[in-house]
């Protein structure tokens, strides 16, 4: 059983015994990634907007980056384990927990955002101190615990790990703020990957 969602083995031993009998199997989609974490910084420097923006257009630039966070942090998780292990352990204790549980609780966002309902409700205007009623940012919103009902045991534990990782990182803070700490984290992750000379030459 991995210890993550996206990862494809239990442990080490597990990936190099399985990449040993499976050699002829095509290489990891490296480009793929790469060009990933372009998007993924492009999109992510454009939040710091968001507070002069109406709901409906900051709902999809944070969307966007939902997006993109999520599919860099899978790919690095899938492809890269040691690398975002390493990355990972080297931040103090309290930095590492804040980390995961940013990122869990963005995958919480992006499992909700697909659903059939309007989750629009997701963000909402922090009001200014002085009480004006405008728009001073963009923060999360505190969500009800989702049912899961149509979720078998194993997801649903996973979600409501991802559900309580957003209570407790995301719910009442500033959008740019979480997403800072994810992409800065990331970032570091996908400099540290070694990658293959025609990845570099392409970039």
């Amino acid at each position: 059983m991995p210890r993550r969602e996206h990862a494809r083995f239990c442990s080490a031993s597990c990936r190099v015994a399985w990449n040993g009998e499976n050699q002829s199997q095509p290489g990891r989609p490296d480009c793929a990634l790469a060009w990933s974490i372009t998007a993924m910084a492009e999109v992510t420097s454009r939040l710091p907007s968001i507070a002069g923006l109406d709901h409906p257009r900051a709902f999809a630039l944070i969307s966007e980056a939902v997006w993109w966070v999520t599919l860099v942090d899978a790919n690095l998780v899938r492809y890269h384990p040691d690398v975002y292990d390493e990355v990972l352990a080297s931040r103090p204790d309290a930095d590492r927990m804040l980390i995961e549980d940013t990122l869990g609780g963005l995958r919480f966002v992006r499992n909700q955002m697909g659903n059939d309902d309007d989750r629009a409700d997701f963000i909402l205007p922090a009001e200014d101190s002085a009480g004006t009623g405008e728009a001073r940012e963009w923060t999360w919103t505190p969500l009800p615990e989702p049912n899961g009902e149509s979720l078998s045991p194993r997801s649903l534990e996973w979600e409501l790990a991802r559900y309580r990782a957003y209570r407790a990182r995301l719910a009442g803070r500033a959008v740019p703020e979480t997403f800072q700490c994810a992409t800065t984290f990331l970032q570091a992750a996908a400099d540290s990957v070694s990658w293959p000379a025609a990845v570099v030459a392409n970039e």
